[in-house]
């Protein structure tokens, strides 16, 4: 969200302030919950009804009607069995009905309980074999109050004489169940997906992947057909109706030619095809730093929506009024944020990190946003030097609050703080320092992409690449920066040999290395803190600062 990025605010701070202002932002996302509930369960975790199957295929059919804020279709599921059982669990969110469900044309019975309906199949359930489900639903979605982090519909209109319908789709955090029926938890993707949205002439759908045909109907509708051949994640589906213009161009990125097309506004074209000129250069800095765009055969799409944007794959969402920047504003407060598009390079990143790479649990929603949030560093760095990159990431952590742990609760929907934006991007901006060689770095970020290509992963699983990658215990620092919501202090004592130092206000095993700056203009020293005091001895100390790079804190105590 990455959006999300945020503060970003799709991250961080005025600072802190902007943040405030931008992020609530976060809104559905971040949103404290005090307790948790049974529904909270059932949408969050991998219960008997959903773990018995794995979902293969969905074909999405969606008629939008903008007159009376309506959607009205159905889903048709395939599966395979992984195990016995009867009972199935789909997700769909009040207001929205589900009407009926039925398998090889017989009707069967459905349990609501809250948001999450259990299907009871008649015909067996037999291991290995591959089924269908089909359920009708409708009704009025939740409409978008903050898009997109507190998501749903929105139902907007043109801003021109016309007054025509903008209409588009966003729920991560609270959901795809929120406007159409599916197996609502991200550790489970389908291997492929049809999308059929229906609007009214003359208006456009822009859904996933690409597009296969489109078929005029007698009632004055059109049915737009999106076929993805890729994973998806659920939030990541999306539906986008206007009357849009378009056009298209090629990429010749690392995996061959790489179809690119956009969609805006009429009065907004001028605009932005130059500000969309970012695109080419995003994708051959993140194709660099990451390795090839992870969905070649569904394109890359840009494409204008009644809020700020998205990642939705392959079909990535904008709102950022063509201007540099986030809405105009340079999050980092250091002047780099201005050089180019926010939300182009923020959302775009995340086809990496939230597309190709997705979260099982939200929990782990640092997967998405440490690395996207760290890949705009990454990418000012590759048009204006590495100082510059740097300047930009140390700069952003006027936003990070360090109000509670980066990764949330497992199980029950929920994500952790808001830091997992640009705390999350300095740690692995620390981690390069660790590294000490920006090639490794490279291929160990490229590494990932290509080691959990289309999967669905946990925290553990990054940690242990990480680890064995770089070869560097990184451990204790992936604990405090991502467990515990303390910036770590390096107090120090100046001593008549040099200098008395230790880790204090953190986690019991907390280390790493660390380059102290003794003096003003004295020399560097690189030195590997722990709890326990140790001494360096350097003659005629009055001062001592940690290198900028380190997110830390420093404390002098008395002796």
């Amino acid at each position: 969200m990455s959006l999300t990025a945020l503060f970003r605010p799709t991250a961080g701070l005025l600072v802190l302030c902007l943040l405030a202002i931008c992020l609530p932002g976060f809104g559905q996302l971040l949103a404290e919950k005090p307790a948790y509930t049974r529904a909270d369960t059932l949408r969050g975790t991998m219960t008997p009804e959903r773990s018995w199957w794995d979902l293969n295929h969905y074909h999405l059919q969606v008629r939008v009607s903008p007159d009376d804020s309506t959607f009205a279709g159905q889903n048709t599921i395939r599966y395979r069995v992984l195990k016995a059982s009867q009972v199935m669990q789909i997700d769909l969110q009040a207001p929205m009905k589900l009407i009926r469900a039925e398998q090889d044309g017989q009707p069967l019975t459905v349990r609501t309980d809250g948001n999450a309906h259990f299907i009871t199949l008649t015909k067996p359930q037999r291991p290995g074999k591959t089924e269908t489900i089909t359920v009708e639903y409708g009704g009025k979605p939740r409409r978008a109050r903050n898009a997109p982090w507190d998501g749903g519909v929105s139902w907007a209109r043109d801003t021109d004489s016309t007054k025509s319908w903008f209409v588009a789709t966003s729920c991560q955090g609270l959901g795809a169940s929120v406007w159409w029926p599916c197996k609502d938890h991200m550790a489970d993707e389908p291997d492929s997906m049809l999308i059929s949205v229906t609007v009214p002439e003359p208006y456009v759908d822009v859904s996933n992947g690409q597009l296969r045909r489109v078929v005029t109907n007698a009632d004055k509708t059109r049915t737009y057909d999106w076929a993805v051949v890729n994973p998806i994640n659920n939030y990541g589906v999306n539906i986008n109706m206007a009357k849009y213009v378009s056009w298209k161009e090629t990429y010749q990125g690392e995996a061959g030619p790489l179809a690119l097309s956009y969609y805006v506004l009429p009065q907004y074209e001028a605009a932005a095809r130059k500000q969309f000129e970012q695109v080419k250069t995003m994708l051959r800095v993140f194709e660099n730093w990451f390795g090839p765009y992870p969905f070649y055969q569904d394109g890359y799409k840009l494409v204008h929506v009644p809020y700020l944007g998205m990642e939705h794959q392959s079909s990535v969402t904008y709102g950022n009024r063509f201007r540099n920047g986030y809405l105009g504003r340079d999050l980092s407060a250091t002047g780099w944020g201005l050089r180019w598009d926010f939300i182009i390079i923020h959302e775009s990143g995340h086809e990496w990190f939230a597309n190709n790479i997705t979260y099982k649990d939200i929990a782990d929603m640092w997967i998405h946003e440490s690395f996207t949030a760290y890949s705009e560093n990454l990418y000012t760095e590759a048009l204006f030097g590495k100082n510059a990159g740097a300047q930009y990431v140390i700069g952003t952590r006027i936003g990070i609050r360090n109000d509670r742990p980066i990764i949330g609760d497992y199980n029950v929907n929920s994500e952790g703080s808001g830091d997992m934006y640009y705390k999350g991007a300095n740690m692995l901006h620390m981690i390069r320092q660790w590294v000490s060689n920006d090639e490794k770095w490279r291929q160990v970020l490229r590494g990932l992409n290509k080691t959990f290509y289309h999967q669905t992963v946990t925290t553990q699983q990054i940690e242990t690449y990480l680890i064995k990658k770089t070869g560097l215990p990184l451990q204790p620092m992936l604990n405090q920066y991502l467990r515990d919501a303390r910036v770590p202090t390096l107090e120090y004592k100046i001593t008549p040999d040099g200098v008395a130092y230790r880790f204090a206000n953190c986690q019991k095993g907390f280390t790493m290395p660390v380059r102290l700056c003794l003096n003003d203009a004295g020399p560097r020293r690189l030195v590997t803190p722990t709890i326990t005091w140790q001494t360096l001895k350097q003659p005629n100390v009055k001062e001592v600062n940690i290198d900028a790079d380190y997110y830390l804190l420093t404390k002098m105590v008395d002796m």
